[in-house]
């Protein structure tokens, strides 16, 4: 936590440092919600400012800033006089073609990412092409916060993490399953489910006969009518 940055406060108007002090908001300024990355980009860059942030698990969200109200408003005039120009329209229009042409190709990347990870025999190879399209559908939308949207691992971990996940998700009773409240016992079931899943891929890999009983293929079946299997 910067010199800057705050958790919310216990009441309103006011502030937590790390150290647990409590900050009242000096006069005069006015908390900017999250929603307009522009808007807080520029407002931070502006001057004096309070980053409020709050952590829940590993995640950290941001609870807005605050700031000179009359630098928030000055900014925020600015901003809808540029955004209301036909430069701007146009800008925002390529910008908007730009990340879905980028979309697009790492969606069209990682589907092969996963047929290649899946390397299923040539006996399966219907069922791998339906099952990385079912994967790649679910992990890869923009904001979907799944492994597939990280860059902090090559696009082959990526897939393979994907495909565990998924099986975990869609293949095992993990969503029901109760796990006691042990520190590392959910890791554990995952680890054990993962093994799981990766016997299960190793069949169709070796072209070995899997029966329509097959965890898997119910997963698929569902998906694809949309129903369940008896």
């Amino acid at each position: 936590m910067t010199d800057n940055t705050f958790l919310p406060g216990p009441r309103e108007n006011t502030v937590k440092s790390a150290n647990g002090d409590v900050l009242t908001v000096p006069a005069g300024w006015a908390l900017l919600l999250p929603g307009d990355a522009a808007l807080t980009r520029r407002v931070k860059t502006a001057g004096e400012h309070w980053i409020i942030q709050e952590k829940k698990g590993r995640k950290v969200f941001s609870r807005g800033v605050w700031a000179p109200a009359d630098t928030i408003e000055r900014i925020r005039a600015d901003l809808e006089t540029e955004r209301s120009t036909e430069a701007y329209a146009k800008r925002k229009l390529a910008s908007a073609r730009r990340r879905e042409k980028t979309q697009t190709e790492y969606v069209d990347e990682f589907f092969e990412a996963v047929v290649v990870f899946l390397d299923f025999h040539s006996d399966h190879a219907e069922l791998a092409q339906q099952m990385a399209r079912a994967i790649t559908q679910h992990t890869t939308p923009v904001g979907s916060g799944t492994v597939a949207r990280t860059k902090r691992i090559p696009i082959e971990q990526r897939a393979e993490a994907a495909v565990i996940a998924w099986m975990r998700h869609q293949t095992t009773a993990y969503d029901s399953m109760p796990i006691p409240r042990v520190k590392g016992k959910r890791r554990e079931v995952r680890r054990m489910l993962a093994q799981h899943s990766k016997g299960i891929l190793s069949q169709y890999r070796r072209g070995e006969f899997i029966s329509e009983d097959c965890p898997l293929q119910r997963a698929l079946a569902e998906i694809t009518t949309g129903e369940k299997t008896p």
